[in-house]
């Protein structure tokens, strides 16, 4: 199983960052919380920091925490690590993906996500329905 972590980062408008994969990537055009494997010796904050900044180029911060969820892909078993969090400073510049978007709590569930990402996202509008 590999560990990976992903944000939920979340904006003045409380709305959703989502990032869509390249046509090149593992489940190519499926959106995705952007995201990374955690290295060794790394914490699962400090990776998701440093994935944040190498694939989309801006500096977040860590709010809160979401249940983790374990996928298992045909290729691959993930433990997907989630964090709420904000965009502190920089430009938004893919370095990885293809699109981006800026997501409503009421369209969350609209776009064709990986299938790792979906409980993620159901446990979010939970957190934030005080659920």
């Amino acid at each position: 199983m590999v560990d990976v972590t992903c944000a939920l980062i979340i904006n003045s408008q409380f709305q959703v960052f989502a990032t869509q994969r390249s046509s090149t990537m593992n489940l190519p055009l499926k959106w995705e919380l952007p995201g990374g494997k955690i290295e060794q010796n790394e914490t699962p904050e400090e990776c998701l920091i440093r994935e944040i900044k190498e694939e989309i180029n801006i500096e977040i911060e860590i709010i809160d925490s979401l249940p983790y969820n374990v996928h298992t892909y045909p290729s691959i078993t993930i433990k997907l690590i989630p964090f709420i969090s904000t965009h502190l400073k920089g430009e938004i510049t893919l370095k990885e993906h293809v699109n981006f978007k800026w997501l409503n709590t009421n369209e969350l569930l609209d776009l064709d996500w990986a299938d790792a990402d979906i409980p993620i996202l159901k446990h979010y509008l939970n957190y934030i329905n005080g659920i």
